[in-house]
């Protein structure tokens, strides 16, 4: 698989992210991503450092250009534990758990971002405001309710589909409840 292709990929989906204006400076982001599905190999087995080493850099010029944290999340042979910043652990007072990602027990990505963020460490769970998930590794669990999916153009990177959410407050207080409020993006059916 061409790294070219790979690296022009994500870029596409994060032009769509940046022209969304759905992200927010010191909002969580959470990536799930299986660098076996990119490569077009079921999950988990074929897990690449070169993909990562691709995936993560352009994760970061989206973080550069928005603000927001990222939050990499290992497989569930970690429990789908995440790799975070020590400053984000503090700021969002995340339990830190005791475990290094490596290849085969927290994934190729994790263990990337483990190696190459500044001050890593593990946390066990997170709210995220938006996430993105590559080769259906489920970050579901780590988005804040109410999760809204977003339909991107550029569905895919490499063979790997891409879903991709952001999150809204709960609409609360039932027939009598106004729910106008424009920087809410989102409309109750």
């Amino acid at each position: 698989m061409a790294y070219e292709k790979i690296q022009a990929d994500l870029k596409s989906i994060i032009e769509e992210w940046i022209t969304s204006d759905y992200l927010r400076e010191g909002e969580l982001f959470v990536l799930g991503c299986s660098t076996s599905e990119v490569t077009g190999k079921d999950i988990g087995t074929s897990g690449s450092e070169q993909i990562a080493e691709v995936l993560f850099d352009e994760m970061k010029l989206l973080q550069k250009r928005t603000g927001v944290l990222l939050a990499f999340q290992c497989c569930e042979h970690l429990n789908r534990a995440l790799v975070v910043e020590r400053e984000t652990a503090a700021r969002y007072m995340l339990e830190q758990v005791s475990v290094v990602p490596v290849r085969h027990a927290g994934g190729s990505m994790a263990s990337h971002a483990y190696k190459h963020m500044k001050d890593p460490v593990v946390v066990e769970s997170i709210k995220a405001d938006a996430g993105m998930d590559i080769g259906e590794t489920m970050i579901g669990m780590h988005l804040k309710h109410v999760a809204v999916p977003l339909r991107f153009e550029q569905r895919n990177i490499g063979n790997a589909r891409v879903r991709a959410a952001r999150t809204r407050p709960k609409l609360i207080g039932g027939s009598r409840a106004n729910y106008e409020d424009t920087r809410l993006n989102d409309t109750c059916n």
